[in-house]
């Protein structure tokens, strides 16, 4: 996907590799989501798809609320969820640029291991962090320090 020249975003052509355009609203939301080839319920659990929302306004997922009546909320946000129940990020930026920037930027940190993940759960789910690990960048941190001389 491309903006156009017009467009004075960051280019999704920036977007880090594992992240796919989920979906792009004419009104400007966006939804990525990362490796949603294997959180497909076989080799990860497809609920813990990790997914990222800019969205004009606060986005909500409550019962009973109408997700296109924002109000007077002129605002963006970027919202990244590791689970339905799990958010890392909810950030509000006056434009819709700085909103896709910080998404570009969380998506980069979260593909390359930089996210802890493990403080967002309240119950630790040991054997799913260890998979996640190998599938980002996480786990390559511990072996390059475990293999520097004392």
């Amino acid at each position: 996907m491309t903006n156009s020249d017009a467009d004075p975003d960051p280019p999704l052509s920036s977007l880090q590799n594992g992240w796919d355009v989920w979906s792009h609203g004419e009104d400007g939301r966006l939804v990525l989501a990362y490796r949603p080839d294997v959180f497909n319920g076989d080799d990860f659990p497809a609920p813990c798809l990790p997914t990222l929302y800019v969205t004009r306004g606060k986005r909500t997922r409550r019962p009973g609320t109408n997700p296109t009546s924002r109000g007077d909320d002129d605002d963006w946000y970027v919202t990244f969820y590791l689970e339905p129940d799990v958010s890392a990020e909810n950030e509000r930026f006056s434009t819709r640029s700085d909103a896709l920037e910080r998404a570009l930027e969380l998506a980069r940190a979260f593909a390359d291991g930089e996210i802890d993940y493990r403080g967002l759960y309240q119950v630790p789910r040991e054997m799913y962090f260890e998979r996640l690990d190998e599938l980002t960048d996480s786990g390559d941190e511990d072996e390059e320090s475990s293999a520097e001389p004392a």
